[in-house]
């Protein structure tokens, strides 16, 4: 007698599985059930066939509709290009000096520079821009809220300082600018460790602090009107036109204690910026200067 037998009650077959004397049903498949699962094998079938599926060498099949996220996300950003088209134009001629007087130019300018900040200037200057004091452990970001600028803070130097950065090649016009560079004291042996020592000490003394060796610090001042003098200037305020800080600020860019000070007339220093002019546009460039300087630091045209 086959074990697949019916159910004497529930009129069903068994596989003839039986265990502890439970038995297993050999139930069949609710109808409704099949037919919507070969209902979802055409589907798939059907959307392989019209939308991107089958993956190979190059790329997957493009399907017959020729759907693309990517083409979709490149029409979205064209059609909201085209959208700030007029807003960017008037950005890009009006005059730096111009854009604060005018509230919906200078609200757009704010807003889209802070986008341009976080995307391509964050990454150095830090997300509030506040430099290497907000890093802590990346010396060399200048501060961007504060009112110390080491090739002027009006919103004109701000926006030819983001076009042709720091320490970049010629321009398409064959220009350098902000260029200048602080010699190797020591290393390139133009003073001797005992001249190094007396000017550093008295660099540290310039700016407020007590020097490490109060005669070398009266020694430096003669080092310091020699050799420095020229780019720092004989205060030691510094000179914007070369990109020479100010010493008795107490506002450092790579550290002011005995060691940096020491390091930068021992060695030199010799940060750069990229030249943003290449990359941006003209709108994006001024949207960001604004931006800049209206963080708190910005100074008015002279």
């Amino acid at each position: 007698m086959s074990d697949n037998k019916k159910n004497d009650d529930l009129d069903y077959e068994t596989t003839g599985h039986e265990w502890d004397g439970i038995k297993e049903y050999n139930k069949p498949l609710p109808k409704w059930w099949l037919w919507t699962f070969y209902a979802t094998i055409v589907w798939a079938v059907g959307y392989s066939i019209a939308y991107p599926a089958w993956p190979g060498i190059s790329g997957a099949t493009p399907g017959l509709l020729g759907f693309s996220t990517r083409m979709n996300v490149e029409k979205a950003i064209e059609d909201h290009t085209a959208e700030l088209g007029p807003i960017n134009q008037k950005l890009a001629s009006t005059e730096l000096t111009e854009i604060s007087q005018d509230p919906e130019l200078l609200t757009y300018a704010n807003n889209a520079g802070a986008a341009v900040f976080r995307s391509w200037c964050a990454q150095c200057h830090g997300s509030g821009a506040a430099g290497s004091s907000q890093a802590g452990w990346a010396p060399g970001y200048p501060n961007l809220l504060d009112d110390d600028w080491l090739w002027g803070g009006s919103i004109e130097d701000i926006h030819t300082t983001i076009t042709h950065g720091i320490r970049q090649q010629a321009d398409a016009d064959g220009d350098y600018l902000r260029q200048s560079e602080m010699p190797a004291f020591g290393r390139d042996e133009l003073l001797a460790e005992e001249e190094v020592v007396q000017v550093v000490n008295y660099v540290l003394q310039m700016s407020g602090q007590a020097p490490q060796d109060a005669e070398a610090a009266a020694a430096g001042e003669e080092v310091f009107a020699a050799n420095c003098s020229g780019c720092h200037g004989e205060d030691g305020k510094g000179d914007r036109l070369q990109g020479a800080p100010n010493l008795t600020d107490a506002i450092w860019l790579y550290g002011g204690g005995y060691d940096q000070v020491y390091e930068s007339v021992y060695n030199a220093r010799a940060g750069a910026m990229p030249a943003w002019g290449e990359r941006l546009s003209e709108a994006q460039i001024r949207a960001v200067a604004s931006y800049v300087h209206g963080l708190g630091g910005g100074e008015a045209t002279e």
